[in-house]
């Protein structure tokens, strides 16, 4: 731990706590006293009210009312923290999300420490392959550095790409890079999955000034249309999980009527197709004309 961390524990560590003695803060970090008491001086001369109790019971202490109107983070905040990142490490666990976690255990008590959620995500082999592109991404990101690579879209076609990366996004089950496409002179979306052959280019970027304005534009998201589809009472939790239980009219003859949103495209088809006979679409004409046709391409493929 170098002298910044130790710096910043030791304030973490007097937030909640009165009185600390120097021993046991030397045995906390492995350090000698009197580099306690340098250390307590550099904290003094940066305006944080740090005072000193002699005696038996002697230690270091800081003011009440520095505690009351500059506390960070409540014992409970950081509990809440840890939940949440014990949960997504599964989707991202880089070395950073690992250390983060560490030192927030660190300032947590192991017997108040109480995880009331736990997060699950299945784990496939192709994650340890988007891994290495999500750290690729994530470092031209924090350095500032074009990204080049090789990029499969819908159809099958392979296009080179060197891109001015800003930021990556996880959305449903996948990973999306947003930057300003050099090759296409605009603001693009890739989706991690199509990346081929990615690599850290040596030419450096200043971000665009109106990169703002595009950042939280989801331009990934298709078009989506209002359905009515017939469900058994088997799929109404997973309905209910995605689109409310308003969605949902009850009907006596045992089947529930829904109304769904999904893209008239092939992967709202998928979406829709995943539910088998547990699910039929009723309104509008139009789309149940182009899923029945999409199901029997399908049906074409065993035929």
């Amino acid at each position: 731990m170098d002298k910044v961390e130790r710096l910043i524990s030791i304030i973490m560590i007097l937030l909640k706590k009165e009185i600390v003695s120097a021993k046991e803060f030397s045995q906390l970090f492995n350090v000698s006293k009197r580099t306690i008491l340098r250390d307590m001086e550099v904290l003094s001369l940066s305006n944080i009210p740090i005072y000193s109790v002699h005696g038996v019971n002697g230690g270091y202490g800081i003011m009440d009312e520095y505690k009351v109107d500059k506390r960070l983070l409540s014992s409970s905040d950081l509990e809440n923290i840890l939940t949440a990142l014990s949960g997504l490490e599964q989707i991202l666990l880089t070395e950073e999300v690992e250390r983060t976690i560490k030192k927030i255990e660190a300032m947590v008590s192991p017997l108040s420490l109480n995880r009331s959620i736990q997060l699950s995500f299945y784990d496939w082999e192709g994650r340890s392959e988007i891994l290495e592109t999500l750290k690729t991404c994530q470092e031209s990101i924090l350095k500032k550095r074009l990204l080049s690579f090789d990029y499969t879209d819908k159809n099958g076609a392979v296009t080179n790409r060197r891109v001015e990366p800003y930021e990556l996004h996880f959305s449903e089950s996948s990973w999306y890079l947003k930057g300003f496409c050099l090759h296409r002179q605009g603001y693009r979306t890739f989706k991690l999955s199509r990346i081929d052959h990615i690599a850290v280019d040596e030419h450096a970027f200043h971000p665009r000034d109106d990169w703002s304005a595009q950042g939280h534009e989801v331009s990934y998201l298709p078009q989506l249309v209002a359905i009515k589809a017939w469900i058994s009472p088997s799929i109404r939790d997973q309905i209910i999980e995605r689109y409310g239980r308003r969605s949902i009219e009850d009907h006596r003859s045992g089947f529930l009527l829904a109304t769904i949103y999904v893209p008239q495209n092939p992967t709202g088809f998928q979406f829709l197709a995943s539910f088998g006979t547990h699910l039929k679409v009723v309104e509008p004409k139009t789309y149940v004309e182009d899923f029945r046709n999409y199901l029997y391409q399908i049906m074409e493929n065993y035929s």
